[in-house]
């Protein structure tokens, strides 16, 4: 299907010779004399032309006006190319504020016109694209995307619809690992008045403290070695959109007060930098740790804290909504056969009672992992039973806890509750099973415990080192 290009222009021979000239080039052309005709080819009629090549001045006003009346566009993400015979600089400053893609005048050599056609266009279809894609995001990732029946999690699907509606600057997800922080970041970006604009994800865990500054903040040729040419940082590629910080729990203190800096004057420099840019973000951070600790244990800069904590969403454990089992793995499954070519449907009543028995330690991943094993490897359209591979969780065949005095059976510590032993002496039990573990390797046992190398050498220093 041809793309289309509405000529807006009252001089029929000028009109004529444009609509000649790119029906050739292959366009669809509709020409009207007037903004009259063309508002109504544009409103009433539902015309969305790729590009819109119109006079400035028609017998009944100005191009200008009915530009601002379509908001900066034409239909679905046209651009605008505006021809005039006597140009102004202030009518040429109106019309590129307005957001048209160029200001030409008479008379405008076809070279030249057909160049900038040309260009309209294929921005045109970038931002038709980008708008499909977004579509497409905000019907995938609306509220109901956090799927389940649960209390608490009705509850955190109304807060995320609540949320979505409101142009926070800055909010804090909390919950542990799997519990869909990533799930509700894309929910509050797609769901949210920056929906048309980027969503830049990091993971703040991933990349070493020096590379994170320069992948946040970008970088400037030579800034450092290695640093060859000019670098957009994560922050600024998510200007008028959302920046999603996860585990930024794991983010150093230094880089910490580069982004509170950011975030209060809406402006930083590159690595390397002398100018400052101004940037538009809405921030989502995600932690798994509980931050309010890490500022009190000061691994966590307070006014940042602050900064970012303007909402809080916090997401519950599956352990604690096991009910929401019933709308989840229905739904992991109807994913994995749309992707893997199955047809698993049928789930007998035993393989829901090993799912409910289950703690879930890893949550709503640990559970889209094992349906995705059971569903590639099914041969039918049965649940295959032999590749849940989950641990026995009857309670009947539970280890026995023992009493008085703290054990290690297999990957499990058991410790007394019964006052013999105290909290402190617990939490040293606990890193020095790990220590042993690791062949006292701070970052592996650090890693085995889910916590960072800098939160365990504080411990370990809190508990050995000052041992008198």
């Amino acid at each position: 299907m041809p793309d289309t290009l509405l000529v807006i222009e009252d001089e029929d021979l000028l009109g004529d010779e444009i609509a000649r000239h790119f029906r050739r080039q292959g366009w669809e052309v509709v020409r009207t004399p007037t903004l009259a005709e063309a508002e109504r080819e544009l409103l009433a009629e539902g015309l969305e032309p790729l590009v819109v090549l119109s006079d400035m001045s028609l017998p009944d006003g100005n191009a200008l006006d009915l530009l601002e009346k379509m908001g900066g566009r034409a239909g679905a993400g046209g651009e605008w190319v505006l021809l005039t015979g006597f140009g102004t600089i202030p009518d040429s400053v109106r019309a590129l504020r307005l957001g048209a893609y160029e200001f030409l005048e008479k008379p405008c050599e076809s070279e030249r016109l057909d160049l900038v056609i040309t260009g309209a266009a294929r921005s045109a279809r970038a931002q038709r694209r980008i708008r499909y894609e977004a579509a497409q995001q905000h019907e995938r990732y609306g509220p109901d995307a956090f799927a389940g029946s649960n209390v608490r999690t009705r509850e955190v699907r109304e807060l995320l619809a609540k949320l979505a509606q409101v142009p926070f600057t800055a909010l804090v997800v909390g919950g542990e690992t799997g519990t869909g922080k990533g799930l509700a970041a894309r929910i509050l970006h797609y769901s949210g008045s920056r929906a048309s604009g980027p969503l830049i994800e990091v993971n703040c865990i991933a990349l070493p403290s020096e590379l994170l500054e320069s992948e946040l903040f970008g970088h400037e040729a030579g800034a450092f070695t290695g640093a060859k040419g000019r670098h957009r940082g994560l922050i600024e590629q998510a200007h008028g959109g959302t920046l999603f910080l996860d585990e930024i729990g794991e983010m150093s203190l230094g880089v910490q007060a580069r982004l509170l800096k950011a975030l209060e004057d809406h402006r930083f420099r590159r690595v390397g930098g002398e100018r400052e840019l101004e940037v538009d973000v809405q921030v989502i951070a995600a932690s798994n740790r509980d931050l309010a600790l890490q500022v009190q244990e000061r691994q966590f800069r307070e006014d940042l804290y602050h900064r970012l904590r303007v909402l809080h969403v916090d997401l519950p454990p599956l352990r604690d909504r096991k009910e929401d089992l019933e709308d989840l793995v229905p739904l992991f499954i109807a994913e994995c056969n749309a992707k893997a070519g199955k047809r698993v449907r049928i789930v007998p009543e035993g393989i829901w009672e090993r799912l409910r028995l289950h703690s879930w330690p890893g949550n709503v991943r640990e559970l889209r992992n094992v349906i995705e094993r059971c569903v590639l490897l099914a041969e039918d359209e049965r649940f295959p039973e032999e590749w849940l591979q989950l641990p026995d969780a009857l309670p009947d065949r539970a280890p026995a806890v023992p009493e008085g005095a703290p054990e290690t059976v297999g990957d499990m510590v058991h410790l007394p509750l019964d006052g013999s032993m105290a909290l402190d002496d617990m939490e040293k039990y606990i890193i020095q099973i790990a220590l042993e573990r690791a062949n006292h390797n701070v970052t592996a046992a650090a890693r085995a415990l889910g916590t960072t190398r800098q939160t365990l050498r504080y411990r370990i220093q809190k508990y050995w080192d000052k041992a008198p």
